[in-house]
């Protein structure tokens, strides 16, 4: 499979024929802005949508994506009818414990622990359970979309079901696991083959770098990938 970072959680996933966009929170993304990079050619060829929870950093431009691409959007039941009603037309509706089998690849939705939102005039409404994201491919090689959580001990549950090869995990603390619970959670629960950090760098009030992570996180074998650019795993 071929993994590329768009910077905070997204990250464009290519396995057999499919392109899969996970939380593309592209337009007003610091960190994708800041490297230059083209939304519709990022986009180009996006088979699948796929998103962790609702907040706006994740959703980001999934909407865009599906109208102009086609592609399917993968969420969780009370995030894709929202955006069904947005105007995205197709879609696979999910839960945590369901898996979907989407061709050259399937994708389980796991528990994760953090809430799941939008604000709609200056409330809060609510769009389902916030989870994290299983994807398997066809030769068997497993990826972990932590999406954003706080450590928990069901981690250890997560890695005997589904035996992730590499993790994608949030670092950046306020909103999410820092670098010393995310360091934890890879040694504790975990037997990745490939760790890549992620959500941070993005606003000031998170983590701007993964160093503090990288220092703890000893004995595993974490990957910081530039943004832009495709990394073969």
């Amino acid at each position: 499979m071929k993994l590329t970072w768009l910077g905070h959680s997204a990250f464009r996933l290519e396995t057999g024929s499919s392109v899969v966009l996970i939380d593309p929170f592209l337009t007003g993304n610091p960190t994708f802005e800041g490297a230059g990079l083209n939304l519709d050619e990022t986009c180009a060829g996006a088979t699948h949508v796929v998103l962790s929870h609702g907040h706006d950093d994740h959703v980001g431009d999934a909407i865009k994506i599906c109208q102009s691409t086609g592609a399917t959007l993968v969420a969780v039941f009370e995030l894709a009818l929202y955006l069904n009603a947005q105007g995205v037309e197709s879609g696979e509706l999910a839960n945590p414990g369901g898996t979907i089998d989407l061709g050259d690849f399937d994708v389980s939705f796991v528990q994760a622990n953090h809430s799941s939102s939008t604000i709609i005039d200056g409330k809060p409404v609510y769009l389902g359970a916030a989870c994290g994201l299983i994807f398997r491919m066809g030769d068997g090689e497993t990826l972990f979309h932590m999406g954003d959580t706080d450590i928990f001990v069901d981690m250890g549950l997560i890695n005997e079901v589904f035996e992730p090869d590499v993790g994608l995990v949030p670092i950046g603390d306020r909103f999410t696991m820092g670098a010393r619970t995310a360091a934890m959670a890879c040694q504790k629960f975990f037997n990745l083959s490939t760790v890549i950090p992620m959500h941070y760098g993005t606003f000031p009030i998170i983590d701007a770098t993964p160093d503090k992570f990288i220092e703890l996180a000893a004995g595993q074998n974490v990957v910081v990938p530039t943004v832009g650019k495709p990394l073969e795993l």
